[in-house]
């Protein structure tokens, strides 16, 4: 999730059947626009943002008609459809039933939901200027039409009616579900509270909306800047194919003869774990995780106390005694305390663990002073990945620059896209150049039923980094499957942000970077397996959405991938045993580390969100809470507050980072599964994991799914071995 989400429509479980966006989502609310302004204005039938998607795979967007100026018009003609399609929901004069009050409200919508599935990819993908100055302008626009039209007192009057017979109406187990689900969330969000009150509430959604824009648009500020070099001695230890595409990214910059380093995570990182000059990883890491925190324009601090002082106000109109609780009412966890829970449980080893990675760099530091080879240090947050891979060379003879040539990206897709075909009939047939893309470096497939050669949808993979295209690494659908109103196919998209290789050379990628390929290819596959009637039960909580992303990283290190997929770029040789043995032995290396930075995010960010009074003074509630858990000063959150896009740039993972956690802990014990029954290609595991769990969405609750398909529910010791931690 996100990092910055992209500007799509929530999945409602009362309406719009709109895209799917794994990694973070925006609520898109309820109630009719101001009018367009002139500039925005399109004649009628003229805009190609508004027209049902043609051409081959039941129709794909048409991207090659990407304009940020038809938005506006886009906006304001596709909020006016879902008013009339609502409208004639209310004014029905017959007695509400679920065929014509839930029914024609899940097929209400699919202008808006092409038009979202294009500006999400605007707004991520092809961001701009002005592109944030119409997000700004529209977004709590969009929010007050969706909050005041579900707000709508005869719209939940139906829904009511609808509810109170749902027992005695010949109803289905799923469509009492529908029916159940819709009727809490309706009152959850507002349905039941007086007129001035759902006033109130409207205005803090748009307000919201405009400060999560604000707050996108700042960090993608800090995300543009770069750290120019311009001695090359000061880059000693980078793989030279990652010199080579800084000096191209300076060129590109009007910098020709230097080179550029991105203050995002894929160019930071790099410099972090590698390069030698520790003045230059002082400096990387200071720009990196200071973005959002300088106190100049781009300074998110007093808009992240304004997002939470208004989200506190908020829960408490709606009844709930913090955000947290609001956030957590329709999730596996319920409460706040049960996810603390959890954590807590890892905390304290994962800490542990750190003091003694810290004690062997600090080692290895020491004697590297005493040989005189560097001066004496104590190793500090910009030391730590750097001298844990001498620490992991010391340990395992294991150097990330003998792993990287083996891991070229294109084998790896091509890896992926088998190991999809073994566990699920999933096949992908590059059609790259036969149908629109939003950027030329975008390659697209058909994908398909490998047993019946059915067409299951497309597949868009955008992987390297460019200005405009939001940090990190995120899935969404642009199409998602539903079968309510005759069958559709998925168009789902993988977005990375890995750093090309130049010209002619194939791209190689970190260890780190593949595990996210494979975790976001298994977001892809959780939707291109879905099989739901209803758009209301495709959505899974938030604390379920990792997990089968989660579970597919494991297929990566498996020796039927490494020795198909993993081949030198030079010699194309398999990787050799030997050194997958050495990456297999060091499994459980640096997860101290990796914990820790994950972990402390996710406990402060269920701090900061389960509290009657949020903090004015953001920096200051970090430093305290960070002290109070007993957070190692050698590591540094993975997500400081000042950017913390999971929280800010939605509500999608406030109160929820923990869900990694949650969805891990069903991770491992899943894997386990696997290993039980004899290895990670067990076609009965697989089929039971894809029919129970990945192709129901949410048409039970996924507890439930889970203990069907398990046996029970998931132990936390499976993970706490993953990670090796203590058990007991």
């Amino acid at each position: 999730m996100p990092r910055k989400a992209p500007r799509l429509a929530r999945k409602l479980s009362i309406m719009l059947a709109s895209s799917a966006m794994i990694m973070g989502y925006s609520q898109m609310s309820t109630a009719i626009a101001a009018e367009p302004t002139a500039a925005a204005t399109v004649p009628a039938g003229q805009n190609p943002l508004l027209q049902p998607w043609t051409g081959p795979y039941e129709g794909v967007p048409p991207w090659d008609k990407l304009d940020p100026e038809l938005f506006p018009d886009a906006f304001q003609k596709a909020m006016a459809e879902v008013k009339a399609e609502v409208q004639a929901v209310i004014d029905n004069p017959a007695e509400p039933t679920f065929e014509n009050t839930h029914v024609p409200m899940m097929l209400a919508g699919e202008t808006m939901e092409r038009v979202f599935a294009m500006w999400g990819v605007q707004t991520s993908n092809k961001s701009s200027d002005r592109v944030e100055d119409i997000d700004a302008e529209w977004s709590p626009k969009l929010t007050t039409f969706y909050t005041e039209l579900f707000l709508d007192p005869k719209l939940f009057a139906r829904y009511k009616a609808v509810y109170d017979k749902r027992q005695s109406s010949g109803l289905d187990a799923q469509q009492i579900r529908i029916v159940e689900r819709s009727y809490d969330e309706m009152v959850r969000d507002g349905a039941n509270l007086s007129g001035p009150d759902k006033e109130k509430l409207v205005a803090m959604n748009a307000k919201l909306e405009g400060l999560f824009s604000a707050f996108s648009s700042k960090l993608l500020g800090d995300e543009k800047l770069y750290t120019f070099v311009t001695d090359k001695a000061e880059l000693d230890g980078l793989d030279p194919a990652f010199v080579a595409s800084l000096a191209a990214a300076a060129e590109a910059n009007g910098h020709a003869g230097h080179w550029a380093i991105k203050n995002t995570r894929s160019s930071a990182q790099p410099v972090l774990q590698n390069a030698t000059n520790r003045k230059l990883r002082e400096k990387v890491w200071r720009a990196f995780v200071g973005r959002g925190d300088n106190g100049d324009a781009n300074d998110t601090n007093a808009t992240i106390a304004e997002i939470l002082k208004l989200r506190q106000e908020r829960a408490e109109l709606l009844g709930f005694p913090t955000h947290a609780h609001y956030r957590m009412a329709d999730t596996m966890a319920k409460t706040p305390e049960n996810a603390m829970d959890l954590m807590m449980k890892v905390w304290p080893a994962a800490v542990a663990r750190v003091k003694e990675e810290v004690a062997d760099m600090q080692a290895i530091a020491d004697a590297e002073a005493k040989a005189g080879k560097r001066p004496k240090i104590t190793i500090e947050p910009w030391d730590y990945r750097f001298y844990s891979e001498k620490v992991r060379k010391d340990k395992y003879d294991l150097d990330e620059s003998e792993v990287k040539p083996y891991l070229q990206l294109d084998k790896l897709v091509d890896g992926m896209f088998w190991s999809a075909g073994q566990l699920y009939d999933l096949g992908f047939r590059e059609n790259t150049g036969q149908i629109p893309v939003f950027d030329p470096k975008v390659r697209t497939f058909e994908v398909y039923n490998l047993k019946t050669n059915e067409n299951v949808g497309v597949f868009y993979l955008d992987n390297f980094a460019r200005d405009g295209k939001r940090s990190g690494a995120w899935m969404t659908t642009y199409r998602s499957q539903q079968s309510l109103g005759g069958e559709r196919n998925v168009l789902a998209s993988n977005n990375n942000n890995f750093t090309e290789a130049a010209k002619g050379e194939p791209t190689l990628i970190s260890l780190d970077d593949a595990q996210t390929l494979f975790h976001e290819f298994g977001h892809g596959i959780h939707y291109l397996l879905q099989q739901v009637k209803y758009p209301a039960l495709a959505g899974v909580p938030r604390d379920f959405v990792e997990y089968p992303s989660q579970v597919n990283e494991n297929w990566l290190m498996t020796p039927e991938v490494l020795s198909k997929y993993a081949t030198h770029y030079q010699t194309g040789e398999p990787m050799p045993q030997a050194l997958v043995d050495k990456i297999l032995a060091s499994d459980t290396f640096n997860q101290g580390f990796s914990t820790v930075e994950y972990l402390s995010s996710a406990i402060v960010d269920m701090k900061l969100h389960n509290r009657k009074t949020p903090p004015a003074d953001v920096d200051k509630f970090e430093r305290e809470t960070l002290a109070e858990i007993g957070m190692p000063k050698e590591i540094v959150m993975r997500h400081r507050l000042p950017q913390f896009g999971h929280l800010f740039s939605s509500d999608a993972y406030s109160a929820g980072y923990y869900s990694y956690l949650w969805s891990e802990t069903m991770d491992a014990d899943t894997w386990a599964a696997f290993t039980e029954a004899g290895g990670p290609w067990d076609r009965s595991v697989a089929d039971k994991f894809r029919t129970i769990l990945l192709m129901t969405g949410n048409e039970t609750d996924r507890a439930e799914a889970y203990r069907a398909f398990r046996g029970r529910d998931p132990d936390v010791k499976a993970l706490l071995e993953k990670r090796g931690f203590p058990t007991e």
